[in-house]
């Protein structure tokens, strides 16, 4: 395939251009800031940059992971949001559209799940752990950069519906190398947060850019599917009243010896849990298994 990979000098593209390359796929990478695998840096509002790379480097397969995201909201404008996830997404469907692309992969996130009412309770008085799905009904997004990656997905429905354009949209959870921002984050263990979010939230980003590469060999087939791609859990729906009140418990039933590891490292499990993302989905039609999930989290511990 000859792969348009928009984002390509972020840290999902980084990983993913040389995946794609290693795999005998031709990547034209396009960004705005220069990178390794960029060989065009422009934005994705510029609709004549788009058409050029598409048409003039016979472009058969499109992964769009270029976006505004989470950290940006704090130094650009909602405009921008705008401009980029929403008409940056469009003008590159419509580019890939009417070249004649066969496929196409978006880059989306779980983020857009969780609305400030879901939000609000988690944080507040829940009585069990979410349990979520792609099935989730009346998505409302709590903040801009969600509100815009869900109107992205929905332009990508709309160009399989009216184009019949193959589209997989991949809600993936957290790979991003920066420390958490959470509430819930353990202070000055990074890592310790990281490894206990593989049990809910996490995957790396080799795991994504996997998950890009069997959603871009299975778009043709699916037609258009959502799927979120986090590591397995090993928790199930009926754990969460207890994830709620006593996660290190529950994480106990499933690793006995998980307590001894972390104790020799300084570590700590969260008091709560208040959310879990299903990749079930994505296992049964996609195809697709995240490799590490906190059980080798724990393998690399012993």
């Amino acid at each position: 395939m000859r792969v348009l990979l928009t984002g390509s000098s972020g840290w999902l593209g980084q990983t993913l251009a040389p995946r794609l390359q290693r795999d005998g796929h031709h990547v034209a990478g396009l960004d705005v800031r220069p990178g390794p695998h960029t060989s065009t840096v422009a934005s994705l509002t510029d609709r004549a940059a788009l058409e050029r790379v598409v048409t003039g480097e016979g472009i058969t397969a499109v992964v769009h992971a270029g976006a505004l995201h989470k950290p940006d909201i704090a130094r650009r404008h909602a405009g921008d949001f705008v401009a980029v996830n929403v008409q940056g997404t469009l003008n590159l469907l419509e580019a890939a559209v009417a070249a004649g692309v066969d496929r196409f992969v978006f880059t989306s996130t779980t983020s857009l799940m969780i609305s400030s009412g879901i939000r609000a309770g988690l944080e507040g008085g829940a009585r069990r752990a979410a349990w979520i799905t792609e099935d989730m009904p009346h998505l409302e997004p709590r903040n801009i950069y969600g509100v815009t990656k869900l109107a992205a997905e929905h332009l990508c429905r709309m160009a399989f519906q009216d184009h019949g354009l193959p589209i997989v949209v991949l809600r993936t959870g957290r790979f991003f190398p920066e420390a958490d921002d959470m509430a819930h984050a353990i202070p000055h263990s990074d890592a310790n947060t990281k490894a206990n979010e593989f049990l809910f939230r996490r995957l790396t980003v080799e795991d994504a850019a996997e998950a890009h590469l069997v959603a871009l060999e299975r778009a043709p087939a699916l037609g258009f599917g959502r799927f979120i791609v986090a590591a397995p859990t090993p928790f199930r729906p009926e754990d969460g009243e207890e994830l709620i009140v006593d996660a290190p418990s529950v994480v106990a039933r499933y690793f006995p010896d998980y307590g001894t590891l972390y104790e020799k490292r300084g570590w700590s499990m969260f008091r709560s849990i208040d959310r879990v993302y299903s990749s079930k989905l994505a296992e049964e039609r996609l195809g697709f298994r995240c490799r590490t999930s906190f059980a080798e989290i724990l393998d690399g511990l012993r």
